[in-house]
């Protein structure tokens, strides 16, 4: 939704520049009084934080902001969550994790509920901004199994830290080359401009991403991902309320079945705990 917002106030690589510069400046204190510095170019931690910099914040959200040009933030949400697949199959093959029944039967209602929700909203796939957003999901599942592979030991501040300072130090040539072809960078100077900055730096980057860390870190990653599929609803429903998507009864049959399913793997990893 923030995403959304910026369009036409501040462009795609300036969300990710001054986004991520932002949460690593909230996070000096914090670094100089642990003395945590070294430990972010560590050279046995450097190369999963560079990864988890690259795949989880620089090149997919670069890409999801400039998709948000031309679909909505609904579609968008709704897109990432085919990172389910990814999540399966890349968890297993990476970390050893293994679905069991129950979670492969809710993930399979959150599907049919985003199926049924983009059938709603008369998707098209050939649409640019969702075919860049369907372009963007893999990289994440990457990025969250570079996190896991960390040592235990490693805070969960420490890498939300990394991700944001190493996210920076990639959208920089990564921004530089989008203005080389023709993507501008850009940041009016309004209020609306520094909500979404702050906005982006304080919850998304910051406080967002400390509890998503805790959570896969302390969980598979696949039943972490098929939970975060109900976001999409949430997103949805604020989309409708700003005017940039419609309620039909399709979608909210989607919208209950996508709810159902998230709420059966909740329950498994409970009775699991």
């Amino acid at each position: 939704m923030a995403g959304k917002f910026a369009v036409g106030y501040v462009s795609a690589p300036a969300i990710l520049v001054l986004g991520t510069l932002g949460t690593v400046l909230l996070y000096l204190p914090w670094l100089f009084k642990n003395n945590l510095w070294g430990e972010l170019f560590r050279r046995d931690l450097i190369i999963k934080f560079a990864a988890v910099g690259l795949f989880g914040t620089a090149l997919p959200f670069l890409l999801i902001f400039i998709a948000l040009n031309y679909t909505t933030p609904a579609n968008s949400a709704i897109l990432n969550q085919t990172e389910v697949i990814y999540s399966l199959f890349l968890s297993a093959l990476f970390l050893k994790e293994y679905p069991s029944r129950r979670q492969l039967t809710g993930t399979a209602l959150v599907v049919c509920g985003v199926v049924m929700l983009l059938l709603g909203e008369g998707f098209s796939v050939k649409l640019k901004g969702d075919l860049i957003i369907l372009a963007t999901v893999w990289m994440f599942q990457l990025s969250h199994i570079a996190a896991k592979k960390l040592p235990r030991d490693t805070p969960d501040s420490l890498i939300v830290c990394a991700r944001a300072l190493f996210g920076f130090l990639w959208t920089l040539p990564l921004a530089a080359a989008m203005a080389f072809f023709g993507v501008s960078f850009y940041c009016k100077a309004s209020l609306r401009s520094a909500l979404i900055l702050l906005f982006i730096a304080v919850f998304n980057n910051l406080i967002g991403n400390i509890f998503w860390y805790k959570a896969i870190r302390n969980m598979p990653l696949a039943k972490a991902t098929a939970v975060m599929l109900a976001y999409p609803v949430f997103t949805y429903i604020i989309s409708v309320c700003a005017g940039f998507d419609k309620f039909s009864l399709m979608q909210i049959f989607g919208l209950a079945l996508a709810m159902g399913g998230a709420y059966m793997v909740t329950n498994t990893i409970r009775k699991e705990n």
